[in-house]
C-alpha cells in the first residue's frame, strides 16, 4: 500500500522559511516522480514542484523559482521542499504525491495517481 506523510507545516512570518518533508513507503518502480502540490482557499490544488526518480530532475512552477527547492534522502525514503523568502501567496494545503505519467516532470495535478493527507502551510505577519 502506498502511503505518502507530510511533516513540517505551520504558521511563519512573510520572509521566513519552512521545510516540507514526505515519508514514502510502499512506493512501486512504476511511479515515475514524487512531487508537492498545493491548494490555496477558494483555488484550484496546482503543481508547485516534482523530483524525477530516475535522474533527479526537477521542475518548478514559475511562481516559487529561485525561492524553493526539491531534495530527497533516498535512505531516509524522504522527499523534502525547502521553502525560503515565503510570501502570504504561498499559503495553503501541501500535498505529497506521487505519478506514474510518462512526462517525468509534470505538475498538473490530475497526473498524480497518489497524495498525503496534506498540510497546511501559513504565511502570515
Amino acid at each position: 500500500q502506498v502511503q505518502l506523510v507530510e511533516s513540517g507545516g505551520g504558521l511563519v512570518q512573510p520572509g521566513g522559511s519552512l521545510r516540507l518533508s514526505c515519508v514514502a513507503s510502499g512506493l512501486t518502480s512504476d511511479y515515475i516522480a514524487v512531487g508537492w502540490l498545493r491548494q490555496a482557499p477558494g483555488k484550484e490544488s496546482e503543481g508547485v514542484s516534482c523530483l524525477s526518480n530516475s535522474d533527479g530532475g526537477t521542475s518548478y512552477t514559475d511562481s516559487v523559482k529561485g525561492r524553493f527547492t526539491i531534495s530527497r534522502n533516498n535512505a531516509k525514503n524522504t522527499v523534502y521542499l525547502q521553502m525560503d523568502s515565503l510570501k502570504p501567496e504561498d499559503t495553503g494545503v501541501y500535498y505529497c504525491a506521487a505519478h506514474k505519467d510518462h512526462r517525468v516532470e509534470t505538475l498538473i495535478p490530475a497526473d498524480f495517481a497518489t497524495w498525503g493527507q496534506g498540510i497546511q502551510v501559513t504565511v502570515s505577519s
